[in-house]
């Protein structure tokens, strides 16, 4: 059969009772590429055919609603059939039609021209103004019902059409629509305040408070549209605080060891200055911190931000909980910032992979904790974001599946923290060996710069180095000792100063010095550290008393190294071998500097200290000691000439 037009080709259906897909495929089949279904009409077709009866017919509309899952025909064709429909007595007929509504209304979209999308939103208006017909005359066979005494006929399809009616009206981005369709169709708003006037006098007369509060919200609803700009104006030219941004930035990035109390008063001072709403506020907060844990260098410095975002700013939030109106308001503050933030998604879908995580479940988790968002708060908010998780790009990769999250590993490494602190406060001469274990289970994998990471945002960084420094000091001298408790006492100090070596290099040498008190001995660590340790701007003097150590002992510890085919350990003073090894190592690079060598290190007596002294310390300070000056041999020689 030669099929002619569009209205045999959905007949021929009807009749053969095809399937849903296997009539999509004939249509194909049967009209030309070129032609659009939007221009053969093909929604308005389906529902004049499937509406001529007093009921729907159930197979054409299985085909409309095939048409709209598969998007051969638009939103906005649909709409427009739709609102052509004005039998309302017909109530199976209303409800299929509120039911394909529902299909689609709360994720209108169009991929189109221009023209398509204002053609959406001229729908999506004359759809509107059909639902207020449609709930009007339902509330008026309602009235008409009451005073018969048959009131369920209108009290139903007046529910239905409500329902559809708030869920349409209850998304921001359709209003937006119908804003849009308001200012190109001023008369077909007039209509529509019309209707809503209408509707309102009927359901005056309505004695069921729950009808009349639903229509009076969607009523509410309708006449806040053409305000929506102006209501917004303010917050549209006001989406960013920059400043917040660059505070919080420059914090994580340079600060992260700092006190919380000054970031808080500069956040306030911006905050007040600014004038910003404190949703707002922290939000923008959320947003740098997400912005640097994405843009953090791997290593070192993103564990340095996991700390910073998931840590520090959560108790910087807590002092700013007193700064701002009542625990209560800020709570509610924080809770919809968070709501702002979910609205984020490609930043949160960004950090997630960055970090193999949700991050957000982390961050709600850790600001239950310090009382900042209630359970019922954290319990919506994990959901909806779960909710966006479940459409986004594949998070977990093969590579990465077994990769612990750092999130997770910093927030569990605070508690350690704590703990290891109680441990270095115990003497250490009573179980050497026990606190030897647990620095060797922090030298394990990334352990170390997790517990310095998370101790750096809590503000006990500078507590846990000189717990530290104090064990150096304790293992810098031996009385009356066993060659067991000499070999742990050489690895306490090893591990000790390398562990404080790492500490002034990742954070800072002003993390390792203490305040300077009159007539306190300073620990040779510091001493060491201010005097002979390089740092970036830093001048090393060569005329210091540390570069030039007793002649004597370092002979012996040349003759010790040149000689005994085993380091005796016992009662070595390692604060004094540590000052020596950089002259033992420049007797012989002064000699290759006459020879023309231009490494400072000679390879004979690098193997030797290396391979006997089991203490990696002096390699330490080998490197450090002599690298800065392996350009000035002319220093070097003078010195020689000296001696």
């Amino acid at each position: 059969m030669k099929v002619v037009n569009l209205k045999q080709a959905i007949l021929q259906a009807w009749k053969e009772r095809w399937s849903d897909y296997q009539w999509a495929i004939n249509m194909k089949k049967f009209f030309p590429k070129g032609a659009t279904w939007d221009i053969l009409n093909l929604a308005e077709a389906l529902l004049e055919q499937a509406m001529i009866g007093p009921s729907p017919n159930p197979l054409i509309l299985s085909y409309l609603k095939y048409a709209i899952s598969s998007q051969m025909v638009s939103y906005s064709s649909v709409l427009t059939a739709i609102s052509k429909f004005d039998d309302f007595s017909r109530d199976l007929c209303v409800q299929a039609l509120l039911d394909i509504m529902d299909m689609f209304c709360d994720r209108l979209s169009c991929h189109g021209k221009a023209e398509e999308c204002i053609g959406l939103c001229r729908a999506l208006l004359s759809a509107l103004h059909w639902l207020l017909r449609c709930t009007a005359a339902s509330a008026e066979r309602l009235r008409e019902g009451l005073e018969t005494g048959n009131p369920a006929a209108g009290e139903k399809q007046l529910a239905m059409c409500l329902l559809r009616l708030e869920k349409t009206l209850s998304s921001t981005k359709n209003r937006a629509l119908l804003h849009i369709a308001k200012l190109e169709e001023a008369s077909s708003w007039t209509a529509i305040e019309h209707s809503l006037l209408k509707l309102g006098e009927i359901l005056a007369s309505l004695s069921n408070p729950q009808l009349r509060s639903q229509a009076e919200q969607c009523g509410t609803l309708i006449r806040s549209i053409p305000t929506m700009l102006a209501v917004h104006s303010e917050q549209l030219h006001k989406t960013g605080y920059p400043t917040v941004h660059a505070v919080v930035l420059l914090e994580g990035t340079m600060n992260l060891t700092g006190e919380t109390q000054p970031l808080v008063e500069q956040l306030m001072m911006v905050k007040r200055m600014q004038h910003i709403p404190t949703p707002l506020f922290v939000l923008e907060i959320w947003k740098a911190c997400f912005v640097g844990l994405i843009e953090s260098p791997e290593g070192t410095e993103e564990l340095k931000w996991t700390a910073f975002t998931f840590l520090k700013i959560p108790q910087v939030l807590v002092k700013l909980k007193k700064y701002c109106h009542g625990d209560k308001d800020f709570t509610e503050d924080v809770s919809c910032a968070f709501e702002f933030l979910l609205k984020l998604t490609p930043l949160l879908d960004k950090a997630d992979q960055r970090c193999n995580c949700d991050c957000t479940k982390f961050l709600l988790q850790e600001c239950s904790k310090q009382g900042l968002l209630s359970e019922a708060s954290v319990t919506n908010l994990m959901a909806k974001r779960a909710a966006d998780r479940e459409h986004a790009p594949q998070l977990k990769s093969g590579e990465n599946a077994n990769i612990q999250p750092n999130p997770g590993l910093i927030l569990r490494a605070e508690p350690t923290v704590t703990n290891i602190l109680k441990t270095m406060d115990a003497d250490h001469s009573k179980s050497p060996e026990g606190l030897l274990g647990v620095l060797g289970h922090m030298l394990s994998g990334k352990s170390l710069d997790l517990l310095l990471a998370a101790a750096a945002a809590t503000g006990k960084l500078k507590s846990f180095a000189r717990k530290f420094i104090n064990l150096n000091e304790f293992t810098t001298h031996g009385n009356e000792e066993l060659a067991k408790a000499a070999s742990v006492r050489a690895l306490l100090f090893d591990i000790s100063f390398l562990m404080l070596c790492h500490v002034a290099q990742t954070y800072g040498s002003e993390v390792i010095l203490s305040e300077s008190s009159t007539g306190a001995q300073v620990p040779f660590f510091e001493t060491w550290m201010q005097t002979c340790m390089p740092e970036e701007g830093k001048i090393l003097n060569p005329d210091h008393p540390c570069f030039w150590p007793d002649s004597t002992k370092v002979e012996s510890l040349v003759a010790l190294l040149n000689n005994s085919s085993e380091m005796k350990l016992v009662q070595m003073k390692w604060h004094e071998a540590c000052l020596s090894i950089s002259a033992a190592g420049e007797s012989d690079g002064q000699g290759g500097g006459d020879s023309g060598l231009s490494h400072p290190f000679p390879s004979p007596r690098k193997s030797q200290i290396t391979s006997r002294g089991r203490c990696a310390v002096w390699q330490c300070v080998l490197w450090l000691g002599l690298w800065p000056m392996c350009g000035c041999w002319g220093w070097m020689s003078a010195r020689s000439r000296c001696r």
